[in-house]
């Protein structure tokens, strides 16, 4: 296919900012930036359609000149331009297709790709800001909505220009059939707009419940292990199957309001064309018509039930895709935590030291520094000392990188020099090479430590491949302990300036931990680690280390000093 119609680029930096001021807006921006494909559709659905319309008058044209003296060429002349017509037709078809699915793949590529530069946006802070299975959901269902809308689009435009056309055609021909034709069709399309309101409703319920169940599916397949330990697969099991039927129920519900615009589709055009054919039946037998006008009148009416037909399935594609869209915008709208300081502050080159006032956390600069926080605290103290989203808004940020604010840095050289990993981060599909190293170019010595210290070589070599074997996503085919010592090979491997370890060795045996404890503290000499764990062999090897109690308060002690610090 030619890149006039398909949008060659994949990158999400290509595709400018999105407009996620309300679904008919973002609908609307899509159709701006990329209009050819929309414009050439349209080009082709009125040359598409309007030979379907032609037709009728045209042959009705040929069965007059047929009974007049000199019928015979004009027979042949007519015959000819309904074969012309045919042509033409199948032509502008074959071009219809293409035009209609490129602007379909337009919308389709496009929100893909501004859904993927949102989410790579809020990175981490997605988590609290939206369910799981609604991002998925919009990534599959709501995109394929929009794209249904673009492809109708064409031979909508086509079936209203034809229909226009029959109605002023018949109109000259017949005044009181063309006023039957210019209520009727209009009437009927008016017919079904009371059906579209209640199946958005139910589509918006549908799909409400198709985020739950796909969040549930998603919490019960990473939790899966942890629920046949503990005995409650059955339970969330029950639990899933109870979202699945009120998936199914709204389902139901919208299919059935879905037949009913449907069965309003067929019948209501149909209502049309019996009123016509029996008006220009009686216009027949008066002499008011001749006979090949009545079949031109046949042959229109008959063919106005495509044209209401595309307008129907065009309100209900439009219908669905204004739900999506509305999604797809509640997305766009959620900003990350961290913003960006009017005057950024650079942070000190080399290691960077830590510290927070309200915890009394602090980690030397180049030291190992061990937090053994109370459950449940490690994940907020986590995000608390690397995220500047994760203070409150108006009160001044305690934690400080380098001596610098956390929320006065700029957020891209944080990112580049600050690194927190723990049990929520993820293995993603492809190699295990272009995991560890995220497609940026590391020597082979580098990726070689990295994976010696993480304990995680023998992993690799296990893998069918080595480092060029396959990952499905999430590391599916690994256990919780190659999956953990993977992971922290790629923090490792980005050798930051301050690295953040929430429970790097939690799901291996005490043997592993004790080789990686060591191989950690070697290779990160002379730069500052801060290890969240309450592993004793973690706070062995430390440099410093802090107990905090249930309360804000902290103590903490000092090996290099021998006395609390």
């Amino acid at each position: 296919m030619s890149n006039r119609l398909f949008d060659a680029s994949v990158a999400p930096a290509a595709v400018p900012e999105a407009e996620s001021g309300g679904p008919w807006a973002y609908l609307w921006w899509l159709a701006r930036i990329r209009p050819r494909p929309l414009l050439l559709a349209a080009l082709l659905g009125v040359l598409w359609m309007v030979p379907l319309a032609l037709i009728p008058l045209v042959l009705g044209r040929a069965i007059d000149e047929a009974g007049e003296a000199t019928g015979q060429a004009g027979l042949y002349l007519w015959s000819l331009v309904a074969l012309g017509l045919g042509i033409l037709q199948a032509l502008a078809g074959a071009g219809l297709i293409q035009a209609a699915v490129g602007a379909e793949a337009h919308a389709l590529s496009v929100t893909h790709r501004v859904l993927a530069r949102q989410v790579v946006r809020l990175g981490a802070t997605l988590r609290g800001k939206a369910r799981s299975g609604d991002v998925a959901a919009s990534a599959t269902a709501d995109v394929e909505s929009i794209g249904n809308a673009f492809e109708v689009i064409g031979r909508t435009i086509g079936a209203v220009v034809a229909a226009v056309l029959v109605a002023v055609a018949l109109t000259l021909t017949s005044p009181v059939l063309g006023l039957a034709v210019l209520i009727g069709v209009p009437a009927a399309v008016l017919g079904i707009g009371p059906l579209l309101r209640p199946l958005q409703e139910r589509d918006e319920a549908q799909r409400e419940q198709m985020g739950i169940a796909t969040s549930q599916a998603g919490d019960i397949v990473a939790g899966l292990r942890i629920l046949r330990g503990i005995g409650g697969e059955a339970r969330f099991a029950e639990r899933f199957r109870r979202t699945s039927q009120q998936v199914r129920r709204a389902g139901e519900s919208a299919g059935r309001m879905e037949a009913w615009l449907q069965a309003a589709g067929v019948f209501l055009p149909g209502l049309v064309t019996v009123g016509i054919v029996w008006l220009g039946a009686r216009l027949a037998l008066n002499g008011t018509i001749t006979a090949g006008e009545l079949v031109a009148f046949y042959g229109a009416s008959a063919f106005l039930t495509l044209p209401v037909s595309t307008a129907t399935e065009a309100a209900e594609t439009l219908s669905l895709a204004k739900v999506a869209a509305g999604r797809v915008c509640t997305l766009l709208r959620l900003t990350p935590e961290t913003v960006r300081p009017g005057d950024p502050a650079p942070l000190p080159a080399g290691a960077l030291a830590l510290a927070d006032a309200d915890s009394g956390v602090r980690a030397a600069a180049g030291r190992l520094t061990v937090i053994t926080a109370p459950a449940g605290r490690a994940g907020d103290l986590a995000d608390r000392l690397s995220r500047p989203g994760a203070h409150p808004g108006g009160v001044p940020c305690a934690v400080r990188v380098g001596g610098v604010p956390l929320d006065r840095a700029d957020p891209e050289e944080l990112s580049a020099r600050l690194l927190r990993s723990g049990p929520a981060d993820i293995l993603f599909s492809g190699t295990v090479r272009e995991e560890l190293t995220a497609g940026s170019a590391r020597p082979q010595e580098a990726l070689d430590r990295a994976l010696s210290a993480a304990d995680a070589t023998d992993v690799v070599e296990a893998l069918p491949g080595g480092l060029d074997a396959w990952l499905d996503e999430g590391g599916r085919a690994l256990s919780g302990g190659q999956r953990q010592r993977l992971v922290l090979a790629r923090a490792l491997l980005a050798a930051p300036d301050l690295l953040i370890l929430e429970d790097p060795t939690a799901s291996v045996d005490a043997h592993t931990e004790a080789r990686i404890v060591e191989r950690v503290a070697a290779l990160r000499a002379g730069r500052t680690t801060v290890v969240l764990t309450d592993s004793p062999l973690w706070r062995a090897a430390a440099d410093h280390v802090v107990r905090l109690d249930a309360e804000p308060a902290a103590g903490a002690t000092d090996r290099s000093a021998g006395v609390p610090s």
